[in-house]
């Protein structure tokens, strides 16, 4: 009897399993991942210890798995490496299954409309700038305050509202941040925490190839996969009308399963902030106002 007729069912499992992770390691080019290619290699596609980076595991770890060694990876930890390895939604079914384990059903987002008695509340908080954002984060409803302190969101298209994109990729939106990088960071962990729950989501892919092409910081930062809860705080703004101004921010969520978010900010006293915000609004034109 020879070696491979003695290996068990799990055995030849565990074997394939470490066979197709290889293969789709080895097809994946550095520039696919943002990884610079530096000197020659002496094999195709990723090395062991860059899947493991990308995927947030170890590489020794890593390297058992290829092996075929009796490691059982997580569901969070299939699902990172179907993503650091670029794996379409076949390939990421056949690894679950090698793997033994049950993927995780995709949740598709629903139709995105403001109205009704959320409208009512966001047009009534009239020294609070707020808005609505869908589970991709756009933007999808704003109010008066919003308009003083951010911009006009009726003048954007597209991606162009939405946070992520506006973060960074818009120099107003970078200069009006006091602290850019600190809030840059921590908006992209909140945004990676909740996007987990739409990996695959086609509208979710197209967004971060963007960020990857677009912002340099967001290529650097993403593949670094630190997440947050939700972001809550003060936030330090320089508007270039009004100067310094201070506001408390808070995320509240939308208890109708649609995952949309009301984000509302509290001017504070500090910088004369309530006051200048009543002078930004006072001075918008009328149809601003009443948007």
């Amino acid at each position: 009897m020879d070696a491979s007729s003695a290996q068990s069912p799990e055995d030849s499992r565990r074997r394939e399993l470490g066979a197709f992770l290889r293969s789709r390691r080895e097809r994946l080019t550095p520039s696919a991942t943002g990884i610079a290619a530096g000197q020659r290699r002496r094999t195709p596609g990723l090395r062991r210890e860059e899947v493991a980076m990308i995927a947030g595991v170890g590489t020794t770890w890593y390297t058992w798995l290829e092996q075929g060694r009796d490691v059982r990876p997580s569901v969070e930890v299939l699902t990172a490496l179907c993503e650091a390895l670029r794996l379409d939604a076949a390939e990421s079914r056949h690894l679950f299954i090698l793997a033994g384990r049950q993927q995780p059903e995709r949740r598709r987002i629903a139709p995105e409309k403001v109205d009704g008695p959320l409208l009512h509340m966001l047009q009534s908080l009239v020294l609070q700038p707020a808005y609505v954002v869908g589970p991709r984060w756009d933007v999808l409803a704003w109010n008066a305050g919003a308009v003083a302190v951010f911009g006009d969101y009726g003048l954007l298209e597209g991606d162009a509202r939405n946070i992520i994109h506006g973060v960074f990729t818009d120099p107003h939106r970078r200069h009006l941040l006091v602290d850019w990088e600190e809030l840059a960071r921590a908006t992209l962990a909140a945004f990676r925490a909740e996007s987990a729950k739409y990996i695959g989501d086609p509208d979710f892919e197209r967004l971060i190839a963007l960020m990857m092409r677009s912002s340099p910081e967001f290529r650097e930062w993403w593949p670094q996969r630190d997440v947050v809860h939700r972001l809550s705080g003060v936030k330090h703004l320089r508007h270039p009308i009004a100067g310094a101004m201070a506001f408390e921010h808070m995320s509240l969520s939308i208890d109708d399963g649609s995952d949309m978010r009301l984000v509302v900010y509290t001017p504070l006293a500090e910088q004369n902030s309530i006051a200048k915000l009543q002078k930004l609004i006072d001075a918008m034109p009328q149809e601003l106002r009443s948007a």
